[in-house]
């Protein structure tokens, strides 16, 4: 599949990477903007937001996880998200800033309203967050639009990944529908990433998978990428030290940039499957191998005996492999001690 102009898959050989602004402009297009500006520098394919209306999305007592409690300032989770909403206009605007930028612009829809509101700005994916693994209507709403879907699996179940999968591919999204292991804990501590589950998924499912990371390693990703991830999404901030519930996991732009440059390497050290000699081996291969050698001056005319060979560097003879169908044959030439034997020597 495609997003935009990127191609998604294990074949594709290029790692999709996601740049999580989500709400980490505090309610400030302005801010934003900057981190457009920051995503694209670092590398990132994409700039993803979160949209939403807080008081369609939240009742006034719910209530909020622990690693917002840390960061909500004695606000409930209602007033937290209202400071932290986005108008449609910032959102345009955005989404103009991003292809000035030549970056895909992205947003996680939390509602049916904010979905529709993202496909009259153009978005060429919808992803689905964790929670709404189980939102049905809001599912069927991201399947009815024929774009990309990127479903995190965070705190889901076997059973509830299942369902989401069926109804999406019953709805004719089959074709493209990518999962993204995630592990819905902020920050995830290395011990609980579980990075085997992207494999899993991918047996499970037969889709593409990538990986929603957490974590505040700038490493991971490109382990999350030797395990099979083809799209990746990390959270960014422009200041860690701001006041907010995502900040603290978050990454600094220059982290980033270094996150996604050891995505890249991974990416280069991966390489392709095919069982060939590498160019760069042929060299060893020569010199390293061995070839059957004389083991004694063989006089033209003689018939070969076992005791006349040997095993010897380099490898630029008759593979050791074809030692027996050496003996018996007839010496076509001298074949001085010690010299490697070609085919042509014999007959």
């Amino acid at each position: 599949m495609q997003i935009g102009e990127a191609y998604i898959g294990p074949e594709s050989g290029s790692v999709f990477v996601i740049a999580e602004a989500g709400v980490n402009h505090n309610g400030d297009p302005t801010t934003a903007l900057k981190m457009v500006d920051a995503a694209a520098r670092a590398g990132a394919n994409a700039v993803k937001f979160q949209a939403f209306r807080a008081s369609a999305l939240v009742t006034a007592e719910a209530p909020t996880a622990a690693y917002q409690e840390q960061a909500r300032s004695g606000v409930s989770q209602l007033d937290m998200l209202r400071r932290l909403e986005l108008p449609r206009e910032a959102f345009a605007e955005i989404a103009r800033h991003c292809r000035r930028r030549g970056i895909e612009f992205l947003a996680t829809p939390f509602g049916i309203d904010e979905l529709h509101m993202l496909v009259d700005l153009g978005v060429r994916a919808i992803k689905i967050a964790s929670p709404d693994l189980v939102n049905v209507p809001l599912l069927l709403a991201a399947a009815d639009t024929n774009l990309p879907i990127l479903a995190s699996t965070g705190a889901a179940d076997a059973a509830e990944i299942d369902a989401a999968v069926a109804l999406l591919e019953e709805r004719g999204a089959r074709d493209r529908l990518v999962l993204l292991h995630c592990v819905s804990s902020y920050p995830t501590r290395e011990k609980d990433v579980n990075l085997r589950r992207i494999r899993a998924l991918a047996a499970r499912y037969h889709r593409p998978v990538g990986f929603s990371d957490h974590t505040t390693s700038v490493q991971i990703g490109a382990v999350a990428v030797a395990g099979g991830a083809v799209v990746l999404e990390k959270h960014f901030t422009l200041d860690r030290r701001q006041t907010g519930p995502d900040h603290g996991f978050s990454l600094e732009p220059p982290d980033l940039a270094r996150y996604i440059a050891a995505v890249r390497r991974a990416e280069v050290a991966l390489g392709d499957p095919d069982l060939r000699v590498l160019d760069v081996e042929r060299e060893v291969r020569r010199v390293a191998r061995s070839s059957v050698v004389a083991a004694a001056p063989i006089a033209c005319g003689e018939r070969i005996a076992r005791e006349h060979l040997t095993i010897k560097r380099p490898g630029t003879g008759i593979a050791p492999a074809a030692l027996e169908a050496v003996v018996g044959r007839v010496a076509a030439v001298d074949i001085p001690a010690d010299s490697v034997i070609q085919w042509e020597m014999l007959r």
